[in-house]
């Protein structure tokens, strides 16, 4: 640096040592609202029949959540501790959907919401046809995949009767249990959401910790759950009503409460202010 006027140095020392300060710090909460309300655009603006055919394969590829979990389930000694290993299977899927960018409805609670609560007169009806293209993708996603693990040989008996066994826990809750072991599972996917962008390289770390939460506190999750409801469904062991007014209805609101009405709502009342100021 012999060659470089002092003043050059003196700004370039300045220059590398608030990078510093800014990487050791972190996003601000103004800097990741801002960061997830542009992907939300992004998202909002995306032709429909993409939207579509990303949340299909977003529910087929949740199903590794199930057959983690189930595989798990078998592989381990009857012990107190085995729930505690078995759930972690419950991330792959997380995994397989959110690091391949695909669409998943409880991720929506958050990502599409945050640019509808600054301008919702512009937002809301691209809001709500997006969420109602992406849960349908991702129910028939999850019915397609349900239809050949119940109905081809994939599945070894014991792991079908592992999955069987997930399943009719996680489907034969009270509604009102569904509903509101469905706001933790929400809050936690939208948190999940939210710290992504600030997670510099531990996005896996992340999303295992997360969804592994989701699990061990047998809070319900809409989509993972609608694999297993439809796998019941396809066997004939659960009814049309009990499926649709027993659980999917409720854990849906359930989520829907937990991510957009607590998690985002309170997200946007910590930056609301400073947004206002720009």
């Amino acid at each position: 640096m012999a060659n470089i006027p002092a003043d050059d140095q003196e700004l370039t020392r300045e220059f590398s040592e608030r990078e510093a300060v800014e990487q050791a710090t972190g996003l601000s909460a103004r800097l990741v609202f801002e960061t997830i309300r542009r992907e939300g655009e992004e998202e909002l603006r995306r032709p429909a029949l993409s939207l579509f055919w990303s949340g299909v394969a977003a529910g087929i590829l949740i199903s590794f959540s199930v057959l983690a979990e189930a595989a798990l389930r078998i592989s381990l000694p009857d012990v107190p501790w085995r729930h505690i290993v078995e759930n972690f299977g419950y991330s792959m899927g997380f995994l397989l959907v959110i690091l391949g960018r695909m669409q998943l409805f409880t991720e929506n609670t958050i990502t599409t919401v945050v640019p509808t609560v600054i301008d919702p007169r512009g937002c809301i009806t691209c809001l709500l046809q997006l969420w109602g293209i992406v849960l349908v993708a991702n129910v028939i996603g999850a019915f397609a995949i349900a239809t050949f693990l119940a109905h081809t040989p994939v599945l070894s008996p014991e792991l079908s009767d592992a999955v069987t066994a997930l399943s009719v826990h996680a489907t034969h809750m009270e509604p009102l249990v569904g509903f509101v072991r469905g706001i933790p599972a929400g809050i936690l996917i939208a948190a999940l959401v939210w710290m992504l962008p600030s997670a510099q390289g531990g996005q896996v770390a992340l999303i295992v910790l997360f969804t592994w939460l989701i699990a061990l506190g047998d809070f319900t999750h809409i989509i993972a759950g609608s694999v297993e409801m439809a796998f019941l469904l396809v066997t004939g062991d659960l009814s049309i009503a009990r499926a649709t007014f027993g659980f999917f209805i409720p854990v849906l609101a359930g989520n829907v409460v937990g991510g957009t009405l607590v998690f985002t709502m309170l997200t946007w009342a910590q930056v609301r202010h400073e947004m206002s100021e720009e």
